[in-house]
């Protein structure tokens, strides 16, 4: 059975033999520090970037589920290109579940994308640590509707070749009342610096540069969200959250998933003198290991199939869904560093060399640190569901 017919519902648009080959190029991609052109364009053609394009706009019209379990599959074959990718998917993805609360205030990014459109993520910014609920970066309002943006992005993947960019910035035309202001602009507007500092220790082909934004103009029918400054209720807030956190867990679940294949094939490899030339396979302490693994492997999967067809079908978690999304992110990508962790001491020191895939995983599985919620926040966030807020006195 291939890994395709693991995956829920309709046929997937991702073949073992594609991801073979998405695979093949990765080791080389790190090394270089290159971003995955070839990848993106097989992905493109497979009709991948339009996953949540619905099948009257020409896509394919996957639900959440369906392509959370195409990120897993994606991810372990070359975990930098799935994330890359994740950021396209997750402004589409936003767009996909408004629309299917029969929100259509972002439709216009499914025909941008129906058109070949390629869509980043740009709200991450230095210092920030309100993240969705704040922004160092201006919007200024412009004659039309339009909104100017200033300000410095940074971790914008898809670097090199993103043609519309998601952002937002903060509005203080009345300061007793900022706004933060949603909205995408096009990469050919003008006001835009990608700079070229993307060396890192992992998730390197993902090429998520420095984006400054000076003066870069979003078009009004492309400003879709003016929301009061801090939390809020608005359904895109919810959308955001929900699409981030698990397709991010899904990417770092292929990393466990694939770490769990590569221990076990070191386990069959590796031989012990000890134990009369026998394969590790045979050695109860690496048993254990594989095993423990394996256990912590089979735990997540589940989990993120469960939450993203909750979505999906729109369960009612009621104040128990933002605890629900920033957790099922933590738990994915610690439990990835924990199952990487077990394969690299069942592989033993080759692993430790720099052409080694698990090397390289246990390298990129670090950046689910990073990502928000950090964990941090998803404790905080927890706390308050469960405990409310700290009384500030």
């Amino acid at each position: 059975m291939s890994e395709a017919d693991h995956r829920p519902g309709s046929a997937s648009l991702l073949d073992d033999a594609l991801l073979a080959t998405i695979r093949s190029r990765a080791a080389a991609l790190d090394r270089d520090n290159l971003f995955p052109h070839d990848d993106l364009a097989d992905l493109a053609a497979a009709g991948y970037l339009r996953a949540f394009v619905p099948t009257d706009l020409g896509g394919a019209g996957l639900t959440l589920r369906q392509v959370a379990a195409e990120q897993i599959r994606l991810g372990a074959a070359a975990p930098a290109t799935a994330l890359a990718v994740n950021m396209h998917l997750v402004v589409t993805g936003i767009a996909h579940a408004l629309a299917e609360r029969g929100d259509d205030s972002m439709r216009f990014v499914l025909q941008e994308a129906a058109r070949g459109e390629i869509f980043a993520f740009g709200n991450s910014e230095p210092g920030n640590d309100l993240v969705m609920f704040g922004s160092r970066t201006r919007a200024e309002p412009v004659d039309g509707g339009g909104y100017r943006y200033t300000g410095t992005k940074i971790f914008t993947s898809l670097s090199p070749v993103w043609t519309r960019l998601a952002t937002f910035g903060r509005d203080d035309t009345d300061p007793d009342a900022p706004l933060l202001v949603h909205g995408v602009v096009p990469r050919d507007s003008g006001g835009i610096e990608v700079r070229d500092d993307w060396d890192t220790l992992g998730m390197r082909a993902t090429q998520s540069r420095t984006t400054v934004l000076d003066g870069a103009t979003a078009p009004p029918q492309w400003v879709y969200r003016r929301l009061p400054a801090g939390p809020s209720r608005d359904p895109f807030v919810f959308a955001l959250f929900a699409v981030f956190e698990v397709l991010l867990a899904a990417v770092y679940t292929g990393i466990g998933r694939r770490a769990v294949e590569l221990a076990v094939e070191a386990a069959h490899r590796r031989t012990s003198m000890k134990n009369g030339g026998r394969t590790l396979a045979q050695d109860p302490d690496i048993r254990w290991r594989v095993a423990e693994a394996a256990i912590a492997q089979d735990g997540i999967e589940p989990q993120v199939d469960a939450l993203a067809r909750d979505v999906d079908e729109r369960v009612d978690h009621g104040a128990q869904w933002f605890p629900r999304v920033v957790g099922l992110k933590h738990r994915a990508t610690e439990n990835a560093r924990v199952v990487v962790d077990h394969a690299i001491r069942v592989a033993g020191g080759a692993s430790y060399f720099a052409g080694s895939e698990l090397g390289r995983l246990y390298r990129d599985v670090l950046a689910g640190l990073f990502h928000p919620s950090d964990p941090e926040s998803a404790h905080a966030t927890v706390a308050n569901a469960w405990l409310g807020p700290v009384d500030p006195g």
